[in-house]
């Protein structure tokens, strides 16, 4: 069997990088293996959960299903890229903590990408859109209701910020 490889380059959390990866080679593993970031975690393995989701070009995806190959020329955004540039958090962040959004942290990188995409889009979305959008990520801790805040208070932060 022989080892099919390919270079690729992409925008990690605003930096360049890259990479020589295997082209079966999943993203999850790349990022958690070569670039050490152990906020995109495995869940479910098969796309499910959510724990696993990276914004590509600013779009919500499972790293879990997609190759690392798949990542050549994009930007890729994990909860590492979401903290301002002055170590600030960003509004999405701040919420989660202030309305104890976080449980036991699985699923929180996650439904912090998530909610900030969800914003970048809809800046002030109602309950339903709310409830829509964080259904791609599970939280088995039962925060729904500190999640669903958490998205409100971060639509707030986020207007309130020039």
């Amino acid at each position: 069997m022989v080892d099919h490889t390919e270079r690729i380059t992409f925008d990690l959390d605003g930096r360049a990088v890259v990479a020589t990866v295997a082209t079966n080679r999943l993203l999850i593993d790349l990022l958690r293996e070569e670039f050490g970031i152990i906020g995109v975690r495995a869940g479910c393995d098969g796309g499910v959960c959510g724990a696993c989701t990276v914004l590509i070009d600013g779009v919500p995806a499972t790293a879990c299903l997609m190759l690392a190959v798949e990542a050549d020329r994009r930007r890729i955004t994990t909860i590492r890229g979401l903290e301002r540039a002055d170590g600030t958090l960003h509004p999405v962040q701040r919420a989660f903590l202030e309305e104890r959004a976080l449980q036991c942290g699985s699923c929180t990188p996650g439904m912090v990408l998530l909610a900030s995409a969800l914003l970048a889009e809809n800046p002030d979305p109602d309950e339903g859109t709310i409830r829509g959008w964080m259904s791609a990520a599970l939280c088995r801790c039962g925060g729904g209701a500190a999640i669903l805040r958490a998205v409100r208070r971060a639509a707030e932060l986020m207007r309130e910020t020039p």
